[in-house]
């Protein structure tokens, strides 16, 4: 899978690559999603609000006639009221998580197939870590080739990243790369990466314990209401 001008790229020169294309798409993702998550987030707190209420009622009412678990259990599920809270809520969080994925989706599709079906063979996050995509024979593949691997990437991605971790170990082919005869190629000889590259995953690492914080956060801000309002009284 080789070409005498390169050598199949490393799993992070791939990474980092992606990365700087998902920089570009995510904010064209954003400003499409941008309206209809605001009313998704607003529906959905709305009805977790809704929702919390509701229980907490449901709970007061059990513990004060001495319900037992299961009676509590069926009245809250056959609660029309819930029931429809619920399905907001449902709608909502499918809006929120759903639609980002799709738009990203349909952008990495255009973005993938035109820069990888042109002469530099390459998305702008390869091209500037010098990276190329070839056929089995190290030449240009066809629009029908990249169709199948960029259809085929989403097996790695189903398969929880082990696709895609499968071209940090030799031959250095992701699952993708593998199922549609293709190879990432490093034309620089070798697979690691320029400090400027390694600064920007170091970034990336910073940037994902902070979210992470954030949302431990958020999600103890909204359990924290919902005791609140859940208590009886």
């Amino acid at each position: 899978m080789t070409s005498p001008e390169g050598v199949p790229a490393g799993f992070w020169q791939r990474y980092a690559a992606w990365s700087l294309d998902a920089v570009c798409l995510l904010p064209l993702v954003a400003g499409l999603a941008w309206s209809p998550l605001q009313r998704a987030w607003a529906q959905a707190a709305q009805a977790l609000k809704t929702l919390t209420a509701l229980l907490g009622r449901q709970l007061e009412i059990a513990l004060a006639s001495g319900q037992p678990p299961q009676a509590l259990l069926s009245g809250v599920l056959a609660d029309p009221q819930v029931q429809a809270g619920a399905a907001v809520l449902n709608a909502a969080l499918f809006t929120l998580f759903g639609l980002p994925v799709l738009l990203y989706a349909l952008l990495s599709a255009l973005w993938t197939l035109g820069f990888e079906g042109s002469a530099w063979q390459a998305t702008p996050g390869k091209r500037v870590l010098g990276l190329a995509v070839t056929d089995s024979q190290g030449g240009k593949p066809s629009l029908a080739r990249l169709a199948l691997r960029w259809l085929a990437a989403g097996l790695s991605w189903a398969s929880l990243n082990l696709g895609h971790a499968l071209a940090a170990v030799p031959p250095h082919l992701a699952l993708h790369d593998r199922l549609s005869g293709t190879c990432v190629q490093t034309h620089s000889g070798t697979r690691r990466l320029p400090r400027w590259a390694q600064a920007w995953l170091g970034l990336q690492s910073v940037g994902a314990l902070l979210a992470l914080i954030w949302l431990w956060r958020l999600v103890q801000a909204w359990t924290l209401a919902a005791l609140g309002m859940a208590a009886p009284g």
